[in-house]
């Protein structure tokens, strides 16, 4: 009895890691950085080339002093999120021994998972950032660039928590799961990783194409399935390992996004023919004052 009450509580500890890095994105969007932003007349921001380096070492002081940013609105959807965590990482051994091993299953399940290899990852980012570059389209060469970014971050982080959890594979230790033996399990770096470049996309094309959205996230979806599927990680690392990623991307995203992309956008888009007829809701929200608003508005 007292071995389990120990074993609840480290592994309550280990899953604040991922609530609070989630927590984090949120709190970044409701609180950006002080800093005021440049005027039009300012001289250009500094690359993200030159910076990727220097942005990288900031992006993880901030990642790890997060808790310091936190705000009591955002436990109100973590702590929920927080208490599934410890619920799958205390079921996981019983869910590793659910499932029996079948080759054909298996490699299935190690075929899909390359998606969310290093070099998948490294590799789709470096093509948007080829694309962007070759077409002068701005969008696709700060994807590609963030991309990369939280992938070097959510890399960092993850092989750091590997390291001190030391949580064996499912089909290792009669499948026990026990943290601070051996192993890489906790947490998934597959998982992190995907979530972190799908983060990222979706931030950058989601709100132009639903279609982005739904595709990128169901692949990410389907890559950190593959993980339980072919027996290489419990569903609780797998769980936390998504949204650290997710934490990871939306947080590298909404700290180095250039929004001028988006006015250029808004800018330049087309408008349809049902665009003429129907208007254009915009709503907006205030959590400081809890105002609501909602404009309507019609292309001519």
């Amino acid at each position: 009895m007292i071995q389990s009450a120990g074993l609840i509580q480290v592994r309550a500890l280990l899953v604040l890691i991922f609530v609070l890095v989630v927590s984090a994105a949120r709190s970044l969007a409701q609180n950006p950085d002080p800093t005021p932003s440049p005027s039009p007349t300012a001289s250009p921001k500094a690359s993200l080339e030159k910076n990727f380096v220097l942005n990288v070492l900031k992006d993880q002081y901030g990642l790890w002093t997060f808790p310091l940013r936190l705000q009591k609105d955002d436990w109100k959807w973590a702590a929920p999120l927080g208490a599934a965590s410890i619920a799958l990482l205390n079921t996981d051994e019983a869910s590793g021994h659910a499932l029996h091993y079948n080759r054909t299953r298996v490699n299935i399940s190690k075929d899909i998972s390359m998606a969310g290899t290093g070099y998948a990852a490294a590799g789709s980012a470096l093509t948007f950032y080829a694309i962007g570059r070759a077409m002068h389209n701005a969008r696709a060469r700060e994807t590609g660039i963030l991309s990369l970014e939280a992938f070097v971050d959510s890399g960092i982080l993850t092989q750091v928590v590997k390291t001190v959890a030391r949580r064996p594979r499912p089909l290792d230790d009669n499948g026990e799961g026990e943290f601070f033996v051996h192993g890489s399990s906790f947490f998934s770096g597959h998982a992190s990783t995907i979530w972190s470049l799908a983060a990222v996309i979706n931030d950058e094309y989601g709100k132009r194409s639903p279609w982005i959205k739904y595709g990128i996230f169901g692949l990410a979806t389907a890559v950190s399935i593959s993980r339980y599927t072919g027996q290489n990680h419990f569903p609780g690392d797998i769980l936390v390992g998504s949204a650290v990623g997710y934490g990871v991307g939306h947080f590298v995203y909404l700290k180095h996004h250039d929004r001028d992309l988006d006015q250029a956008a808004s800018a330049t888009k087309p408008v349809t023919k049902l665009e003429k007829y129907f208007p254009r809701i915009n709503t907006d929200l205030d959590h400081k004052t809890h105002t609501y608003g909602v404009g309507l508005a019609w292309n001519f």
